[in-house]
């Protein structure tokens, strides 16, 4: 309970200071006048004030506060070394226990990494946990960390002091890897550089050496080690081995003694990317479909063509001597021979022998196929006659074998059940045709038996194979036994999906990535992995999904579409997954290339000592033992050897509120009236 004398003026205070202030005039020059009264008159003046001023009594009852201590507890990632989380959860009962013996309220917050790579957000948990309190009940904050944290800028305005309770040992050391420098993309076949760091951070012991090895993955491959300097930027060359996309994984052994081995490995993930596609076109002779290819070759900037028709067989006799030719040359030795490996893909438009490309030269394409590269066939007649390239030293690569007989009538080109599967027909766009067909017709197919071991993607007359595509040793060959394929590029009954066809098709041969048929890839969305399996054949098995810290799980596939199984995984942690399916396997990486939990991992007290100092706090090393909770007097130092402090807040609640006037009002009317009567009874007598 406590009592207070207050004041309620009748009249404004200007008012009464105004009267008052005529009042004690009058009085100081009766004084000065001899007037033996004038004393009383002061008296009853006063009074007169004071009963305006209306004084009472006021009495609360308060029921007092408990002051609150806020702490936040560090549960970020590289809370977990060592033996960070025992000291942690240690000092945490500790201080708890202290606190309830002082009579302090305790609000607990536990911070976990923040969404995405933004680190220990440490003063923004701190910020929410202060808006949920009455300010004037804090007592003090209390934050227990390794001190790595990553918004200390933003610190909340405390009302009292601020301590940091460090986990950590002073002993503690690490190595970790950095990769400073990476492209997003790099041309293939072309040497690019990544630059790498490796760096000991903490109490580095003498021992740890001053070189260590790096070891280099592409997608999960045949690891290559390179011996590095620790503490200087190396530049480490690298050629992509594929298009798309490629994960790169540098990791460096786990030193002894070291606090994490977490981030001594970096997984980076470039696009190779072809410089220039080169590509060979030869027209066994002018038709309408040729303009159809040159069109779409020509239309991609990236790609080079080179492109020769043959407008004059060596056998054409037609009296025109060859002085008066304007015709050029076929450089058959020069493409053929010398700069065939050159190309990435050729194609045999509607070409026959006809002794232009002796069959040496012919065996070259055999032979570059075998080796890796693409060919292309469009078929006309000219593949179901005695001139046919399938008699030829090609024939043992190409995918079907000519019946000699040329149908000539109309069809709707149709994906095969295999097709369905296969990513160079999957879901090609359709509404192309009229009268509600999907696409237009063509008028002529070669009659073809497709080899057993090739894959019959697009049917056409009773269903008799049109495109067929097949694997050759290293390389890939496809056949389309139509020459009609321009029809659906002049629109003819609408049309079709001429340029994708085509596009995917020559993808295909050039084996990309994004169009292998059997295929398992993974791609990720922020924390959530989409693993997708590709396959002519049954549904796969379960992949076996490794996470970064070696724990296994098993994923089961829906199926998307024929041939097209998904799976859903969200990453619990940054780092490289490893996905399996039988011989299959994919690598992903999910985050930064070093996550920024592990980027700092020695405990201190650097980060936050300025906003500590700002609020008279300290920092007490956990290693030493848990601190004594003592409370101090607001602006003193509130942390000292041992011990930190808060700051008594003396919050309380008003539970009642009495007021009483000290005088009524008719004894100041009586006083005063008394006082202006003795005054002039006084007065007059003299």
């Amino acid at each position: 309970m406590t009592r207070q004398i207050i004041f309620d003026p009748m009249l404004p205070l200007w008012l009464i200071a105004a009267l008052a202030g005529v009042a004690l005039a009058v009085c100081v020059l009766a004084a000065v006048r001899g007037l033996p009264g004038w004393w009383l008159r002061a008296l009853a003046v006063g009074t007169v004030a004071l009963a305006l001023l209306d004084p009472s009594l006021q009495t609360e009852d308060r029921e007092p506060l408990s002051d609150i201590l806020l702490i936040a507890v560090d549960e970020s990632a590289s809370q977990g070394l060592s033996d960070r989380r025992d000291q942690t959860e240690a000092a945490l009962a500790d201080l708890l226990e202290e606190a309830a013996g002082d009579g302090l309220d305790t609000r607990v917050t536990r911070v976990a990494d923040g969404d995405g790579d933004e680190g220990t957000l440490m003063m923004g948990a701190l910020g929410e946990l202060l808006a949920e309190v009455p300010r004037d009940r804090v007592a003090g904050a209390v934050i227990i960390s390794d001190g790595q944290v990553h918004d200390a800028a933003q610190l909340p305005e405390l009302p009292a002091p601020l301590h940091l309770l460090r986990t950590g040992r002073d002993g503690d050391w690490d190595r970790r890897l950095i990769v400073s420098n990476a492209p997003s993309f790099a041309i293939l076949d072309e040497e690019f550089t990544i630059t790498l760091r490796i760096e000991d951070q903490g109490d580095v012991p003498a021992d740890a050496g001053t070189e260590a090895d790096i070891v280099l993955a592409i997608d999960g491959g045949q690891p290559r080690a390179y011996r590095m300097p620790v503490g200087e930027d190396i530049q480490l060359p690298v050629i992509l081995p594929h298009g798309g996309l490629n994960v790169i994984e540098f990791s460096v052994p786990e030193a002894e003694g070291e606090l994490t081995d977490r981030n001594n490995a970096a997984v980076i993930q470039i696009n190779g990317v072809r410089d220039r596609l080169r590509v060979l076109l030869v027209s066994g002779e002018p038709h309408p479909g040729q303009r159809t290819w040159r069109n779409l070759l020509k239309a991609d900037s990236a790609v080079d063509l080179v492109h020769f028709t043959i407008l004059r067989p060596p056998g054409k006799q037609d009296g025109v001597p060859v002085t008066e030719l304007s015709l050029i040359a076929f450089p058959t030795r020069e493409l053929f021979s010398e700069k065939i490996d050159e190309f990435d893909l050729i194609i045999f438009d509607r070409y026959q022998r006809r002794g232009i490309l002796p069959s040496v030269y012919l065996d070259n394409v055999r032979s570059y196929v075998e080796q890796g590269g693409a060919l292309l066939v469009a078929a006309g007649p000219d593949f179901a006659s005695a001139d046919s390239i399938f008699r030829s030293p090609l024939a043992p690569i190409l995918p079907a074998a000519p019946t000699a007989i040329v149908l000539n009538e109309g069809f709707l080109p149709t994906v095969s059940e295999t097709g369905q599967k296969h990513p160079v027909t999957e879901g090609l766009p359709t509404g192309f045709g009229l009268d509600g067909a999907p696409w237009g017709r063509w008028f002529r197919q070669v009659q073809v038996e497709a080899l057993p071991d090739a894959e019959t993607v697009m049917t056409g007359v009773n269903d008799e194979p049109l495109l067929i595509l097949d694997r050759v040793k290293a390389g890939r060959v496809a056949l389309l036994g139509s020459d009609h394929v321009w029809l659906w590029d002049r629109g003819f009954e609408g049309g079709g999906p001429q340029a994708e066809l085509l596009r995917r098709l020559a993808h295909w041969l050039m084996q990309e990535p994004e169009l292998e048929e059997e295929a398992l890839t993974a791609a990720a969305l922020g924390q959530e992995i989409t693993v997708t399996r590709r396959t002519l054949g049954d549904a796969p098995g379960a992949v076996t999904v490794t996470a970064p810290d070696g724990t296994e799980s098993q994923l089961e596939l829906t199926m998307q579409a024929p041939g097209r199984f998904v799976g859903r995984i969200i990453g619990a942690e940054q780092g490289l997954y490893r996905m399996t399916e039988g011989e299959r396997t994919a690598v992903i990486g999910l985050g930064p290339a070093a996550p920024r939990e592990f980027v700092e991992t020695i405990a201190t007290d650097t980060i936050l000592a300025p906003a500590i100092d700002a609020r008279q706090g300290g920092a007490i090393a956990l290693q030493d033992g848990s601190p004594n909770l003592r409370s101090v007097r607001e602006g003193r130092r509130a942390a000292g050897r041992g011990w930190i402090g808060w700051t008594p807040r003396n919050a309380y609640l008003t539970a009642d509120v009495r007021i009483l006037s000290l005088v009524p009002a008719w004894l100041f009317l009586l006083l005063a009236a008394g006082l202006a009567t003795w005054a002039w009874l006084r007065e007059g007598r003299s």
